[in-house]
């Protein structure tokens, strides 16, 4: 729903966007020609292509106004060299509001001075061209300028001439104390110390400043300061959001990131790492962790969860993101139709998506609970913890080893265990209800078995909170009743077949309660078996059943052996309460049935799985492999024989896991030859499946490399070739942002059609063209090398004061330097400078400083899952290092509006 209303608000400001887009953008030429990436494309994107554009569904009249093509298919719509003639211009020049174009009812509305544009656009022939974004960006000649002396590097030529053209000029040269304090804040995130200060000040070479810059670069806090964007872009965090939002270990992806822009890795292998490691030859645990990249995303564990909607939802991020991050580009509109604006069909948008269906992963499913998506993760021991595992790890293959021995002594005391299992003394008796009630208003009523069901036809209450109570009269017996059996069954005429009364026969039983004569009886204990495994549960002996995980729809049961066996009297009444609170409304019992016994053993059989008690049943030569296999493990865990090796395992397991061994997330390829594939979803619904689509990029963009194999890693290989006309300038373009405060495309995030424009499209071109080729050193796809030209050039070294007369607030102009406040992480860490306390470790677990009591109280889970305050110098960690919590991020970084990292964030 926000992004909704962020996407309505966006198209009533659009027409107001452009308009501001014009005057800064507005023809430069002499001889003031019509430029139509410049001049009409922003017209016709913001105000008529949701109506005629790529769309084919939301497409109107039949005319496409997007492509040249489109346009002049209908005859007279635009008449070439004939404004007077086009319909086109008779349409936006009417005042009847049933012929105007745009239509009123769009709330867009052309400017006199748009129309204008329009009208000698095609007096001069309506030339068109292809999107600025969407061709190849080549390497424009440095042009000429009147004020040589001032231009230090490439940047500054074309700086210059647009001042020129525009009659500005240039500030002057910043104080040396300024320009310190500004690219020591840029380059490494911390003000500079006083004794820094001192000797750059005591520094009279020519040369002082392009050696501060090299020591800058050359920092261990260069990664730390550089990794707090790319994380934003990363949406990285220790936890997985969402309802529960648990704890996650992400930490080695994040050093992985700080290591990787200290070293100045390639950004296109820094790219291709983080999309495909795992799939490069010979990949190491370094390529591995860079997968972790898409690890960020956020994982579901909310109850009701579908697991593979929620993989689907995961997907989803991993496509939006990828698409924004290395192609400034919004795809993510595509999930559910053709994109309005810019040419990326649906099917585009599931090809793209298929490149990460085909990852490793596992769904978890717990008896009786919900499940959610597992992927790998990387272990990673230190030397230490290696050779201790593997002492612990040997130890335990000996004793598996003897524990899976098969001995005469074994098997006579397994035949012995059947046995007593087969032999169940004492036999269960179905307890007949005299009077049964529903405190919600369930209506139950009394089966031919013995059995209660709870009607959930129509009409029928539908309580979240319910309680049975049910009464049956005991006979007068010598022998004492030891435990009850509470059976939850299945029933057609339940939902799903049952056995709860939610929509997917699922169910929450959570209290029992048991009297005899209006005196409370004590539980010795609650076992449960659901099918699957079995549970010992004390107080509340809350029990959940989620019914959509079972393949068949099964009975379960509760044994409740009474603390104290009891000796009915004649004439005694047993009430059971059953209680139900959930907040799901409807999730109660949907046909119960108890009985009682007097066995000295009740958990026998029925605390068994239901599989091993179908084994049981089996005579011995009839059993498969399987079922002999299942019940010899389960003597192998319940024979006192073997206590002892079971307690030593369970003791080394422990002794692992205090062993503290670091993971890391990762993503994994399945093993498969086949091209990675993926299920339209019609309208973007998961529930929806269209036609199966096979991994491809987008038909208009650039070609796929030929030897690139169709994968993520040729996806990589496709998003860095020199080709792309995309990548490039989308990352140059976020690194002038961040050291200039705007891009050159000011909306970062969208270089599309609804985008903004260059303010110097050839500055832009020539940074991207040199970014990928490394000119003339050859560092071809160097961050270092990249900012060290912005930062050194006389465009970024100019005083910010803002020149009298200058009518560019916004300094898209650059006619001054850089002046805007500083993000929170730099806030947060120029206090601890300030203060002396700053702890500068590189690297490590992530850390939590002080922050103000009952923050955590507040998420879901707030109440199991603490804020443990960090001791000592751990308190003074710099912010990148900080453990942030999506429902409930660090305060400090919310005041200074720092993101909560659960979706991507560009700007």
């Amino acid at each position: 729903m926000i992004k909704f209303l962020i996407k309505r608000l966006m198209l009533l400001l659009l027409p107001g966007l452009f308009v501001v887009n014009y005057l800064v953008t507005r023809p430069v030429t002499a001889d003031g020609a019509i430029d139509f990436n410049r001049d009409i494309r922003p017209i016709l994107s913001g105000n008529c292509l949701q109506c005629h554009g790529p769309d084919e569904s939301s497409r109107k009249a039949r005319l496409r106004l997007d492509t040249r093509e489109g346009a002049l298919a209908k005859t007279g719509v635009i008449v070439p060299g004939d404004a007077a003639s086009s319909r086109l211009m008779k349409r936006v020049l009417s005042k009847d509001p049933d012929v105007i174009m745009p239509p009123p009812s769009t709330g867009h509305q052309l400017t006199s001075a748009q129309i204008e544009l329009l009208r000698r656009w095609i007096d001069d022939g309506a030339k068109w061209g292809v999107h600025w974004a969407y061709a190849t960006p080549q390497r424009p000649a440095l042009p000429t300028v009147g004020n040589r002396a001032w231009v230090r590097n490439p940047i500054d030529a074309f700086v210059l001439a647009r001042l020129e053209k525009e009659g500005l000029k240039p500030s002057p040269e910043a104080d040396r104390l300024t320009l310190l304090r500004r690219v020591t804040l840029d380059l490494t995130g911390l003000p500079p110390t006083l004794e820094e200060s001192e000797k750059f000040l005591a520094d009279k070479s020519p040369e002082a400043y392009e050696k501060l810059v090299d020591r800058l670069l050359a920092s261990p806090h260069f990664g730390e300061r550089w990794a707090r964007p790319w994380l934003d872009l990363a949406r990285y965090a220790d936890s997985h959001g969402y309802e529960k939002d648990r704890p996650r270990v992400m930490w080695k992806y994040r050093d992985w990131v700080i290591d990787s822009l200290n070293k100045d890795k390639p950004f296109d292998r820094f790219t291709i790492e983080q999309l495909a490691g795992d799939m490069l030859p010979g990949a190491g645990n370094e390529q591995l962790i860079a997968t972790g990249f898409h690890r960020n995303t956020m994982l579901n564990q909310e109850g009701g969860v579908d697991d593979e909607e929620a993989r689907w939802e995961t997907m989803v991020d991993r496509v939006n993101t990828t698409a924004t991050v290395w192609m400034g580009v919004t795809l993510g509109c595509a999930q559910c139709h053709n994109h309005k604006y810019d040419p990326f069909s649906q099917k585009d948008y599931y090809r793209m998506l298929a490149f990460f269906d085909s990852h490793e992963y596992s769904m978890l499913v717990m008896p009786g609970s919900e499940g959610w998506v597992i992927e790998p993760d990387l272990e990673l021991p230190t030397p230490e913890q290696a050779a201790k595992r593997a002492e612990y790890q040997a130890e335990i293959a000996v004793i598996e080893k003897r524990m899976k021995a098969e001995t005469p002594e074994l098997a006579a005391a397994q035949a012995e265990w059947e046995r007593g299992l087969l032999a169940a003394p004492g036999d269960w008796s179905t307890l007949d209800p005299v009077s049964f009630s529903s405190t919600g208003g369930t209506k139950l009523v009394r089966q031919a078995d013995k059995s209660l069901l709870a009607l959930t036809g129509d009409g029928n209450p539908a309580p979240a909170n319910d309680s049975y109570t049910l009464s049956f009269d005991l006979p007068a017996s010598g022998e004492a009743i030891t435990a009850l059996r509470l059976e939850v069954l299945p029933d057609p005429s339940l939902p799903k077949g049952g056995p709860g009364r939610d929509i997917y026969g699922n169910f929450v039983m959570s209290g029992i309660g048991v009297e005899l004569g209006g005196a409370k009886l004590k539980l010795g204990a609650v076992q449960l078996s659901d099918g699957v495994g079995r549970l010992t549960l004390g107080p509340p002996y809350r029990w959940t059943i989620d019914a959509t995980r079972d393949e068949k729809r099964m009975a379960r049961e509760a044994v409740l052996v009474l603390a104290t066996p009891l000796k009915p009297a004649a004439g005694s009444r047993l009430t059971l309460t059953i209680e139900q609170i959930s907040s799901v409304v409807n999730q109660g019992l949907g046909r119960v049935r108890v009985s009682a016994t007097t066995s000295s053993e009740p958990l026998r059989v029925v605390a068994l799985p239901l599989r091993f008690q179908k084994a049981l049943a089996t005579p011995e030569s009839e059993r498969t492999a399987k079922q002999r296999e299942d019940l010899a493990t389960q003597f192998r865990q319940d024979t006192p024989q073997l206590a002892s090796d079971r307690n030593r395992l369970r003791f080394l397991g422990e002794m692992i896991d205090l062993l503290g061994i670091v993971k890391a997330p990762i993503i994994r390829e399945k093993r498969s030859y086949e091209r990675p594939s993926t299920d339209l979803r019609v309208r973007g619904s998961y529930t929806n499946k269209g036609e199966r689509v096979y991994a491809a990029t987008p038909a208009s963009l650039h070609a796929w490399p030929e030897d690139a194999p169709i994968n993520r890693l040729g996806l990589a290989r496709w998003l860095m070739s020199a080709e792309n006309p995309l990548t490039a300038r989308v990352t140059v373009n976020r690194f002038w942002e961040q050291i200039f405060g705007r891009g050159l495309v000011e909306t970062a995030e969208d270089f599309g059609m609804q985008g903004s424009l260059p303010t110097h499209p050839e500055l832009l071109d020539w940074l991207a063209v040199e970014f990928r080729t490394g000119g003339e050193d050859r560092a071809a796809w160097s961050i270092k090398r990249l900012l060290r030209l912005m930062v050194t050039s006389a465009t970024y070294r100019q005083s910010s004061v803002v020149p009298a007369g200058n009518d560019d607030p916004y300094n898209r102009l650059l006619a001054r330097g850089p002046r805007f406040r500083l993000d929170a992480e730099t806030i947060r860490d120029s206090a601890l400078v300030a203060s002396g306390l700053i702890n500068t470790k590189v690297g490590g677990p992530s850390v939590y400083p002080l922050q103000p009591e009952g923050i955590w109280a507040n998420p879901y889970d707030g109440s199991t899952i603490k804020w443990k305050t960090s001791v000592g110098a751990d308190l003074y960690r710099r912010s990148v290092y900080t453990f942030l919590r999506r429902t409930a991020p660090y305060p400090m970084m919310t005041t200074f509006d720092a993101p909560s990292r659960e979706f991507c964030t560009v700007r």
